[in-house]
């Protein structure tokens, strides 16, 4: 099951199972579960955990050292796949910076071809990321977003989960749960109401996030005056609760959102609103 081609350094861990595809060269720090597949020319260095049922595309490289100058040599750093996730051909992942922790990839994630994940992003689980988007260090991306091709997210940002995010954007500030986004910068388009389907949320649910989301982006009132209102008038529903406490405790503030023609910008959600 591993070709003979491939360099499986001493102190490597495979599984009986596991497949190495030609030219690959797998570091002493990497584990890799049952059932996994690794494709040609694919280097896994540093401490690297791949999971179960995993496949990793030609040429993809895991566990690089990451582009951020406070770096250094030797750090207990790495990264972390989980289980039946797939990363697709050149992606690479970056190990993190800082001691202790892993950059973390969920289960069941799909990483689309030439894909970056810098040092120290976490992403949870059913996560999709289509093709060439990159996102850089620290960022945290919560269950099942989908994250739209040649899309560049910037530092410390966070994604809410079930956020939809269209190619070619910018996003430049936390994006909330259930939120489509797109653009240049990005703003706030609407609710994801597909991907909630899909996720098996009742029609119930997907009303009440709609009102919550009309009432933040489209009534015209201030960002506080704003929360307030939903929560008053709709915070008992968990689904509800959860996008104002992401608004409530977003460092970096909220992306903005669009005018019904797609072409204003309206007054974004800033840190503190509460």
């Amino acid at each position: 099951m591993i070709h003979a081609t491939a360099l499986i350094e001493p102190g490597a861990e495979l599984a009986a199972d596991v497949r190495v595809g030609p030219y690959s060269v797998i570091g002493s720090g990497v584990t890799i579960a049952a059932g996994a597949e690794i494709g040609a020319h694919v280097v896994l260095e540093g401490r690297v955990r791949i999971g179960a049922r995993c496949r990793i595309g030609h040429g993809a490289i895991i566990g690089g050292v990451p582009q951020d100058l406070k770096f250094r040599d030797g750090a207990p750093v790495g990264v972390s796949v989980g289980d039946d996730t797939v990363v697709r051909e050149y992606v690479t992942i970056h190990r993190a910076t800082h001691e202790g922790h892993d950059t973390t990839v969920g289960r069941h994630c799909l990483v689309m071809a030439s894909s970056h994940i810098a040092h120290d992003c976490v992403l949870g689980d059913e996560v999709i990321i289509i093709n060439y988007a990159g996102l850089t260090g620290h960022v945290t991306v919560e269950d099942r977003v989908t994250i739209g091709g040649l899309t560049g997210i910037h530092p410390f940002s966070r994604i809410g989960t079930y956020a939809y995010i269209g190619g070619c954007s910018k996003v430049t500030q936390d994006v909330p749960p259930f939120t489509v986004v797109d653009g240049a910068p990005a703003v706030a388009r609407s609710v994801n109401v597909v991907g909630m389907r899909r996720g098996g949320i009742d029609a119930a649910s997907r009303r009440q996030v709609q009102a919550a989301f009309r009432l933040l982006y489209r009534s015209g009132m201030a960002p506080g005056a704003a929360v307030k209102r939903v929560k008053e008038e709709m915070g008992d529903h968990p689904l509800v609760a959860r996008l104002v406490e992401f608004v409530e405790t977003s460092k970096r503030g909220v992306v903005p959102g669009a005018s019904r023609g797609g072409r204003e910008r309206v007054e974004a959600y800033p840190e503190g609103i509460s």
